[in-house]
């Protein structure tokens, strides 16, 4: 286990190192930017190592034009392919913090999750600058790709890269205005039976497409519910991804008086492009938006 005094001493370096900063750069104009906390983030030069902390931090830092300066990254970092090298520093639940140091890195790109509030009190110990990612809306994935490229001087990546997911998402919305509501239960998983609220970025995806979480109002982000709870609600169509569940829509089949099974609208959906919030969930959306049209012509004239 590393101990206070290597926190301590890693701390000093790393103000040291902020304070040394090459000829020149010490007049340079600060990079400053709002994290997805509200938080301001600045940093005196460009960002040349950085750790990404989440799986959908690795794909927005490589979609903003930053993937050589990726020098960390933690498990399930898989997309694109070349982020499967990336020299893995820990997990969602627990970093290897002497990795981490021996890394060097000059901004951190963090996620807030179950743990994560522990880990993030930590690393914030070694005066490194942190960037907290989390899009609440899916206008929040180019506009993260936009601070992103700012904070690694990869702007002339970014930006058209954010202005492409701004042209689909106008044209999703273009699309499927007007579309008439199908209710909607989005399974997460199924053991026990996980779904998202209303303040989940799914439920903006549904959003734009017509949909209506039957199970928006919850107080919970990541609520657990019951069969009986879902029959209650009686969805017109049911999502659930191949890869993390057990059963995946299967489970709702011996229910043939529920909405979803009688109208044939249960569908698996490939779970990377929607349960990570990076430039992916564009298509995701687009996914989601198909699938509800095919409910919506399945409905009994």
């Amino acid at each position: 286990m590393t101990s206070m005094k290597t926190w301590m001493a890693a701390a000093a370096l790393a103000s040291l190192a902020g304070a040394l900063l090459a000829p020149g750069e010490a007049n340079a104009a600060p990079i400053t930017v709002k994290d997805d906390d509200g938080n301001t983030v600045t940093l005196q030069k460009p960002a040349q190592r950085v750790i990404s902390l989440a799986p959908h931090v690795t794909e927005l830092l490589f979609a903003a034009g930053g993937g050589s300066h990726v020098v960390g990254a933690v498990a399930y970092s898989d997309f694109p392919e070349a982020a499967k090298k990336i020299p893995q520093v820990g997990s969602n639940r627990e970093l290897d913090l002497e990795r981490i140091i021996a890394l060097k890195p000059d901004l951190f790109v963090v996620w807030r999750h179950g743990s994560s509030e522990r880990q993030i009190d930590v690393i914030r110990k070694l005066g490194v600058p942190l960037f907290h990612s989390e899009p609440h809306k899916l206008d929040d994935i180019p506009n993260n790709l936009d601070k992103l490229g700012l904070l690694m001087g990869t702007e002339d990546a970014a930006r058209p890269a954010a202005q492409d997911l701004r042209r689909q998402l106008a044209g999703l919305r273009s699309r499927y205005a007007n579309r008439s509501p199908v209710r909607t239960f989005y399974q997460v998983w199924d053991k026990p039976l996980y779904t998202l609220n209303g303040e989940h970025i799914v439920t903006d995806a549904l959003r734009l497409c017509g949909g209506e979480n039957v199970f928006a109002k919850l107080p919970v982000t990541a609520p657990v519910v019951s069969v009986e709870g879902v029959l209650q609600e009686n969805p017109e169509a049911i999502f659930a991804s191949a890869e993390k569940n057990y059963g995946g829509v299967n489970l709702w089949k011996p229910y043939a008086t529920l909405s979803a099974v009688r109208n044939n609208n249960l569908f698996t959906i490939d779970g990377n492009l929607l349960n990570r919030a990076g430039p992916r969930m564009i298509a995701g959306a687009a996914m989601l938006c198909e699938k509800l049209e095919q409910a919506r012509s399945h409905r009994q004239k």
